[in-house]
């Protein structure tokens, strides 16, 4: 049962480029302003629809409530229409006229004009319909989406419901590039020079064959042509995938790697007759992929190790609708902590986290499916708790999921960032709901306590093996540049089935304590941890063993749904809360990931049992206890040594570096003042230094904008919010209710303050703020060259405002 690509040493996947635009021909422009929106399914005259932009997601404007589900956040699913007027102009007659959507949530139904154009059950897919047909040139066309989240608690997270992406309409010639047709593989690199192999999909729409010449330029990031190759090709006629196959030879090309990710444009044209009929760019990163089962993973021939993370697709208070703004402040701010890679579980994701990735330097998992054939338990009353629900995506699997795969690759597979396809993750967990008689008392890895033991009446695991042969197939079909994987959760037990060997590279879920016994019984197999705790033990499992190519960590940004029981917005091990805010955590991962020296100081009160005994990765920044009270202080740096400090006095000796538990830790008795850390190398030389220093009661508000100057379409502008006292200390105790007032052109989308147990109101513009922090997310509603002023107040603080311009 070996893999075939899995036998060589050394397995090479060649690189591809990234997609800058999500549709691939014709003149696509965005219909995201002035749709109108009913919640319920019953439509009549006298129906009461309101106007609203999209991205849109009804969910998370609904009332937490403890009688819905928690896997899905506690938030309310249903059934809404959309609906649009689309002017066509009687010129465009002729011309072809599609609409894509990058992702309706879910079970969606499109019609235009009273005709249905489709359906498509998985609501992270994106999808393009052609509505030429139907269309009335010169007259008015009604576009109409139903959106059937009734089943709201069918997944183990947040989803959301209702159009929360883009949509485009789409004008193009009869003859035109295939949506994702452009596929650019470098076929070789070197710093030296570097082979572009580029292939261009056309697609004939009328009844005459055609004669075309398809042209492709590589520009540099200045602009400047540095490779270029046309082939005229005789189209037949009704034809939709004939293909141009053309290679591009650059000189001394500059790589795409995680320190400087450079990137290429791509220019495409087809010409009928000398006249362009169809063009468009992707955005290239050249870049070579090297998989070993003893070494790991190379980019560009040096190994290295994946510090990654795993994300879902919500930003808290905006639920599955999440501007680019958000995400290119969230994914900075994890690569400041020295995360390199990000698995997007489980499921397709905004086109923007792809395109930011690429920029960044960021390594991307994409992952398609988190169930096959049949549904996974979905928590109800808690996490793990109580009687589970069984509604998912299962009962379309096998009609849909070869389709959704494929478009899934076809549409993501030019980014440079992207480096493994999953097909799947934890669909192999014992009992849940795939069973082996391996999971009886006494085989390999598993006690009955563990699973319950063998179920007779389950799944057969051993199904899991055609399944993912069938999926292995799909994604090769579209790539065979990057490696399949899956994230296994019954490690033992799928060793007894196909399932692991006809995956590329293997993703081993919370089971650190089978790498070295698998490597040496299965010496052709290539293991990373898919899914990884925060603990120590976890990342040295990777990091001292070099077979071992990366670990991601369970979860690298708090997310809506897998609560626990009420009250419970979501799951909370992410380094950054609902509000983009680093955690403690966040910064143990700093000093473990980081190369840049670093130091944090937590504290926290000492407790009983096993796991306070432990020193802790969740302290906060907190120096306000009462006098003499005996106080845990704990540093997280990547220093050799570190010395303690109160008031500028001495606390005890330099103490080493613990390489058991990544921190160091002590005992100081309470004196209000300033606590102060120094960290130092080998040598006794400071490198680092970190303070936190006793608050008074908060006083005033510190506004930072991430942005000052925000696009007139639209565009988010992040504000922070932190309570200070007099002399200007973080008052990290704080929770002041804060009112926020806009004066201007702006929208407030809403305010996020990161804890999980407020369950109140999160669209109104009153919030309490948690930790002494705040965010508030806000969008231009104006003209260029006009601003607004955003202002917050409350009781006993002093007034805080900030301005913002619009470009």
């Amino acid at each position: 049962m070996k893999n075939i690509s899995t036998i060589c040493a050394v397995l090479l996947f060649a690189v591809y480029s990234g997609l800058s635009a999500q549709v691939s021909f014709g003149k696509p422009e965005k219909i995201n302003e002035k749709w109108e929106f009913h919640l319920g399914d019953s439509l009549s005259e006298q129906t009461r629809w309101r106007t609203l932009n999209l991205p849109h997601d009804w969910s998370v404007e609904g009332a937490l409530n403890p009688s819905l589900a928690a896997c899905t956040g506690y938030l309310p699913g249903g059934i809404g229409w959309y609906r649009k007027s689309l002017d066509i102009p009687a010129d465009k007659k002729g011309e072809k006229v599609f609409i894509y959507f990058e992702g309706v949530q879910n079970r969606s139904e499109v019609y235009l004009n009273g005709h249905l154009l489709g359906k498509r059950p998985n609501g992270y897919v994106s999808f393009l319909y052609d509505m030429t047909p139907y269309i009335s040139f010169g007259g008015e066309n009604v576009l109409t989406v139903r959106v059937d989240h009734s089943r709201y608690a069918d997944s183990r997270w947040y989803n959301g419901s209702g159009i929360y992406r883009n949509v485009w309409l789409v004008f193009s010639n009869p003859v035109h590039i295939a949506q994702w047709g452009v596929y650019a593989q470098t076929k070789k690199a070197t710093v030296n020079s570097a082979e572009l192999a580029v292939e261009t999909e056309i697609a004939n729409e009328t009844e005459s064959p055609a004669a075309i010449t398809v042209t492709n330029e590589l520009f540099d990031a200045e602009g400047k042509k540095i490779a270029s190759a046309s082939q005229k090709i005789s189209l037949k006629a009704k034809s939709a995938n004939q293909k141009v196959e053309q290679t591009l030879k650059i000189s001394r090309p500059s790589l795409w790697s995680l320190d400087s990710p450079a990137l290429y444009t791509l220019k495409t044209t087809v010409a009928q007759n000398g006249i362009i009929i169809d063009e468009t760019t992707t955005q290239t990163g050249i870049r070579t992929l090297a998989f070993s089962p003893d070494n790991g993973l190379a980019l560009n021939g040096k190994y290295l190790k994946v510090k990654g993370l795993c994300i879902h697709h919500d930003a808290g208070v905006l639920g599955a609708a999440v501007p680019r703004e958000i995400w290119e402040r969230r994914l900075q701010t994890l690569k400041s902590l020295g995360c390199n890679a990000i698995r997007l579980t489980h499921n397709l994701h905004n086109p923007d986290v792809y395109d930011i990735c690429d920029e960044l330097g960021l390594l991307v998992m994409d992952e398609v499916f988190d169930e096959w054939e049949f549904p996974k338990r979905k928590w109800i009353e808690g996490w793990n708790i109580g009687n589970p629900g069984y509604d998912g995506g299962a009962d379309y699997f096998n009609e849909w999921s070869g389709r959704d795969l494929g478009d899934g690759v076809r549409r993501d597979r030019n980014h440079p960032s992207v480096f493994a396809w999953s097909i799947g993750n934890e669909v192999d967990y014992p009992n849940d709901p795939y069973s082996h008689p391996i999971l009886d008392s006494g085989g390999k890895g598993f006690t009955q306590a563990q699973f319950g033991g063998y179920k007779k009446d389950a799944p057969d695991a051993n199904r899991l093996g055609g399944i993912a042969k069938r999926l292995v197939a799909v994604v090769k079909q579209f790539d065979r540049s990057r490696p399949v994987t899956a994230g296994l959760a019954g490690v033992a037990m799928s060793n007894e089935t196909d399932y692991p060997y006809l995956l590329d590279i293997v993703g081993y879920n919370y089971t650190e304590n089978r790498y070295e016994e698998d490597h040496n019984t299965y010496p052709e197999r290539i293991i990373y941890g898919s899914e990884n705790r925060h603990d120590m033990e976890a990342w040295k499992a990777v990091r001292d063993n070099q077979f071992i190519f990366g670990q991601f960590l369970w979860t690298g940004i708090d997310y809506l749904g897998e609560s626990g029981v009420w009250p419970s917005r979501g799951f909370y091990s992410g380094l950054l809360d609902f509000a983009g805010f680093i955690k403690p955590r966040g910064n143990f991962r700093k000093a473990l990931w980081s190369d840049e020296p670093t130091a944090y100081l937590g504290t926290y009160l000492p407790f009983g049992g096993f796991r306070r005994q432990m020193p802790s990765m969740d302290a906060w920044p907190v120096w306000n206890y009462e006098d003499g009270q005996t106080v845990k202080v704990v540093c997280y740096t990547n220093a050799p040594k570190a010395q303690l400090f109160l008031n500028n006095e001495p606390v005890g000796d330099v103490k080493n570096y613990d390489d058991n538990t990544g921190i160091i830790l002590w005992d100081v008795p309470y004196k209000a003042g300033k606590l102060l850390v120094k960290g130092y190398d080998s040598a006794g030389k400071e490198i680092c230094q970190t303070a936190i220093q006793t608050s008074e009661q908060p006083q005033k508000l510190a506004l930072k904008a991430y942005q000052t100057e925000i696009s007139s379409k639209r565009g988010v502008a992040q504000i922070e919010i932190q309570a200070l006292d007099r002399n200007g200390v973080p008052a990290v105790l704080a929770d002041n209710l804060l009112t926020c007032r806009i004066d201007g052109p702006g929208k407030l989308l809403g305010l996020e303050a990161g804890d999980n147990t407020d369950m109140g109101n999160y669209r109104d513009n009153s919030q309490r703020i948690f930790r002494g922090r705040m965010i508030a997310y806000v969008e231009a509603a104006g003209k260029p060259g006009e601003k607004f002023k955003v202002s917050f107040t409350s009781p006993w603080l002093e007034k805080a405002e900030i301005e913002i311009g619009i470009k």
